[in-house]
């Protein structure tokens, strides 16, 4: 198989992976019987089946067009809100996904030294059995808590939660505190809730901080900012970098790195001295104004300006325009704004500056989705106690953090100080943490370090090159998972082709695992249906009527935008924050100076683009045909001052690593910056359309970790860069 196709071969190609998506996969037999008895199929076995994407975490809805009894083409479910008949670049690769010659296929075993790549095969009932031995030993000889857990934000992760729980650690790492900590506990200490939903539709103003939602995973939002832009709704684009979304703004704002709080600040003061906020909002459901006013008199357009490199006039134009359009107007509290240690602020100033304009019930509105109480679930014991402290700092270190979050990197640190106490184990799922963390040379250290590691997963990514023992995973097309709550619908994803080789879903594995460590009360279904029925129990709806229209309406009314109910201290949003306050750091946001680079160093960015997934999908073989070549980003006179020169191989360094890649020299980036697409550089030569492509960020990124929120400051890591 060649390591990338041409249009010409790809339709060509006869082999058996491919060739099923050419000619199509004919459906399991039983899912092709129940998709007849459900009036989907006609007499030629051909028409939809609705399912759901996971190309990434947003998971839209998908129609699997089905031509003879094979499935054709995946295409966007008209009645899922988050594809609205729409999908992704990365979503309509979805059956080059699960044909992946690469997949994992088997249940592996190391039998040579980690990072070898050397495995052999093994069956279920052998991987399974030393999974749960090692576990039991570490368990006995360490206790639970010396197990570590780490998975990214799925379907099946509540089976996934159930059963760390069950084995009673406390040590559980997600992807979040790299992506969104400082937005999550920014929006719990101001508004009681981890993240609004936004709604475009009536937008006149939008200010997006770091965030590129042209290229980001969720589509629908990215759809709705693209119908506000038809419609004319201006968009100030406040980034280092000119992104896609940049260039679709009305104005690109080429703030220096880490300045994004000066900037907000400075909004705020405009809006508060000249009285330009909303007074109705302030009085009524608002706490803390009169110290906020009173804290934010310094930060003066003037002020910022030299610190953001942005003009004072333009600041002041900005915060009066953005005032003149609220309520209508946004302040984008995107995952991430500029990725420095300050950014937790930021996220602070951008909440207050949205309750400023009062846009409440018109441009935010309540989080919709993952109600609990609707759907049932299968009976199970008490959980054990756990008495064992948290290694990644949460709550005894980072008060402010949710549990469920956590601070995935001091999970690593923890892990490789043996402080306070040392892991021996480790249980990975859907998850890339030698890809994903900061400093990967420490991260394959936390793995020399462990006894254990299994990873459970479709691909032999990065992660899985570093395990003792791989479980190979259905793919999203291939299996059943738990139903997902969005908006007023729980969602189905059912299987619409059959599974590949001996590959299992995710529930299976739970549940044969967990039985195998004596906790099988903790996992009462029979099988994936049985663990759907029980959810739909308390709804009086059957799996065959949710498997005909791919989703279950739920009973109760939308949520209330009339009456908001803010989840704080002082039952309203809160400009100056009593939780803060009582936890000894600032109430209200102060500017904090970022740190920067030395003369000869760079600021190093990092970003999505539109036809990869963070980590995961390198090597599907139709993203990587229409990718760009990963290239180090750099001003082009910046180069030009170095004697270099575009597609030169350079080195780039840092304390942490360093790594060659080509130059892209361009106009669409800050002189003092330079960008690397993360999720290239693969170590796994079991990925053999990645492998050996491009380089990782991982290599160059330092760990900073803001004290408040436990997020990762990815930003502030400087580079240098020289001609090889």
């Amino acid at each position: 198989m060649p390591s990338t196709l041409s249009r010409r071969d790809f339709l060509k190609i006869s082999g058996a992976a491919v060739g099923a998506l050419v000619i199509g996969e004919f459906l399991p037999p039983w899912v092709a019987q129940a998709a007849r008895s459900n009036g989907l199929l006609d007499v030629s076995d051909s028409g939809y089946i609705p399912s759901m994407c996971e190309m990434c975490v947003w998971r839209c809805g998908l129609l699997a067009k089905i031509d003879a009894g094979r499935v054709v083409k995946l295409e966007g479910n008209p009645h899922h809100p988050h594809s609205n008949g729409k999908l992704c670049p990365r979503g309509q690769s979805g059956l080059m996904n699960t044909y992946d010659p690469d997949r994992v296929l088997t249940p592996l075993i190391r039998v040579g030294k980690r990072g070898q790549g050397l495995f052999r095969k093994a069956s279920w009932e052998e991987a399974l059995d030393l999974v749960a031995q090692n576990m039991l030993d570490i368990k006995q000889k360490y206790g639970p808590e010396a197990m570590l857990f780490s998975s990214t934000h799925n379907l099946s992760q509540v089976q996934f939660e159930n059963l760390l729980n069950a084995y009673g650690s406390p040590n559980y790492g997600t992807q979040r505190s790299l992506c969104f900590n400082a937005m999550i506990v920014s929006n719990l200490t101001t508004y009681g809730m981890e993240e609004p939903d936004r709604k475009y539709d009536d937008l006149k103003f939008i200010i997006l901080t770091g965030r590129n939602l042209m290229e980001a995973i969720s589509t629908s939002e990215t759809s709705a900012l693209s119908q506000a832009i038809d419609r004319g709704v201006k968009v100030v684009s406040l980034d280092p970098r000119f992104t896609k979304t940049a260039a679709k703004s009305a104005e690109w704002l080429p703030i220096r790195p880490g300045t994004d709080l000066a900037f907000h600040l400075a909004l705020i003061n405009v809006i508060i001295t000249e009285g330009l906020y909303n007074r109705t909002t302030v009085l009524n459901q608002t706490s803390g104004f009169d110290q906020l006013a009173a804290a934010v008199t310094q930060y003066t357009p003037e002020w910022a300006a030299p610190i953001t490199e942005i003009p004072a006039d333009t600041i002041r134009r900005i915060a009066r325009e953005f005032a003149a359009a609220a309520p209508y107007a946004l302040a984008h509290n995107g995952w991430r704004t500029s990725n420095f240690v300050n950014s937790f602020q930021t996220e602070r100033a951008i909440a207050i500056l949205n309750a400023l304009a009062g846009n409440w019930g018109v441009a935010m509105f309540p989080t919709s989705g993952e109600e609990t109480g609707v759907l049932g679930a299968p009976p199970q014991p008490a959980y054990p106690r756990v008495s064992a402290q948290r290694l990644d700092g949460v709550p005894w270190k980072y008060p402010f953090v949710p549990l469920k979050i956590g601070v995935f990197q001091e999970l690593r640190e923890a892990a490789l100080s043996g402080m306070p106490y040392q892991a021996h184990g480790w249980f990975i799922a859907r998850q890339n943490p030698a890809m994903s963390l900061p400093d990967r040379g420490r991260t394959l250290e936390a793995f020399a370090k462990m006894d254990f590691i299994t990873t459970v997963d479709i691909i032999m990514n990065d992660t899985s090159w570093f395990s003792d023992v791989v479980l190979p995973e259905s793919s999203y097309l291939e299996r059943y998972d738990p139903l997902n709550i969005v908006g007023n619908k729980a969602f189905l994803r059912q299987p619409v082709i059959e599974p590949q080789g001996e590959a299992r879903s995710a529930l299976w594995i739970y549940k044969e695992l967990g039985t195998r460590l004596g906790l099988g009360d903790f996992f009462q279904y029979s099988d994936e249906e049985d663990y759907l029925k029980q959810q739909l129990a308390p709804l009086g709806v059957s799996l065959d009527q949710v498997r005909q229209k791919g989703y279950v309406d739920l009973p109760g009314e939308g949520p209330d935008f009339t009456e908001p109910i803010w989840n704080t201290p002082s039952t309203k949003i809160e400009l100056f924050s009593t939780t803060l306050d009582k936890g000894g750091f600032a109430a209200v946001p102060q500017w904090e100076e970022p740190l920067a680079p030395a003369p000869g160093q760079f600021y190093l960015l990092t970003g999505k683009v539109a036809q990869s997934t963070q980590f995961a999908s390198q090597n599907n073989q139709l993203l990587n045909k229409y990718s760009d070549e990963p290239r180090l980003w750099m001003n082009v006179d910046t180069a030009k001052s170095l004697g270099l020169s575009d597609n030169d191989l350079v080195e780039v360094a840092s304390t942490a690593g360093k790594i060659h890649i080509k130059l892209e020299a361009t106009q669409a980036i800050r002189p003092d910056c330079v960008f690397l697409t993360p999720g290239y550089g693969h170590l796994s030569k079991g990925l053999t359309v990645a492998y050996g492509l491009g380089a990782s960020d991982s290599d160059l990124h330092l760990t900073f970790t803001d004290p408040i929120s436990g997020g990762q400051a990815l930003s502030q890591t400087f580079v240098t860069v020289s001609k090889i």
